[in-house]
């Protein structure tokens, strides 16, 4: 029979996973100030200006020379429909776990901190609802990219470039969150083995980020 664990072992999840959740939502809503004040500091800005461009740019050509437009909007469908089904098998294979009844028998011998079956369930729980939002930002993303291959195809020349720049920008802004819930998922998953995973995993994640997610590159001035 394993022994009691110890009050610091009972706290310690409540300490280090709070503050690692904490570290990542406050990083995120910084990046969102960011993005919605600076864009041009983001990279996210920085890509999405680029995009706007490149509908207007686009739509310069006639409409039956904008294959390559249809299939770099194909591409982008297919890598959301990809992660989507990812993200439906794992939260599929959360599921199966929750209902397990053998859910915490690695759990409650190998891990330091809180091994008490609420716990258990309560990190099964919140792992399987960021991988149930990052599949509904993907199933998002392929259905804006999906409509604005509608609109650029379109054999009469009406439509605005900005209806498709429009489907194009929130398609990527559903992948961005789609990629922002698997990251909240990658430290969630790392806290099945323990609060001190999860948290090093936390600084660590937001520390890629905050050189990944910065603009240093000059904006071109596009003609």
């Amino acid at each position: 029979m394993a022994p009691a664990p110890s009050w610091v072992e009972l706290y310690l999840d409540l300490a280090l996973v709070s503050f690692g959740f904490a570290l990542m939502l406050l990083y995120h809503l910084t990046l969102l100030y960011r993005y919605l004040k600076y864009p041009e500091t983001t990279v996210i800005g920085f890509e999405n200006r680029n995009k706007r461009a490149w509908v207007r740019r686009m739509f310069l050509v006639d409409v039956k020379e904008r294959g390559p437009m249809v299939s770099v909007l194909t591409s982008n469908i297919s890598a959301a429909t990809g992660l989507a089904s990812i993200c439906l098998v794992l939260s599929s294979l959360m599921g199966a776990l929750i209902g397990s009844s053998g859910a915490n028998s690695f759990t409650s011998m190998y891990i330091y901190g809180n091994r008490g079956t609420s716990t258990i369930y309560i990190k099964y729980i919140a792992l399987l609802a960021f991988f149930l939002l990052a599949f509904a930002c993907f199933v998002q993303t392929a259905r804006y990219f999906v409509n604005a291959n509608y609109l650029i195809s379109m054999p009469n020349e009406d439509v605005p470039n900005d209806f498709v720049e429009k489907e194009v920008i929130r398609g990527s802004d559903f992948w961005q969150l789609g990629l922002r819930s698997l990251y909240f998922a990658t430290t969630l998953l790392l806290w099945i083995f323990g609060p001190i995973p999860m948290i090093i995993g936390s600084v660590t994640t937001v520390a890629m980020l905050i050189y990944l997610d910065r603009n240093t590159m000059p904006l071109h001035h596009y003609k």
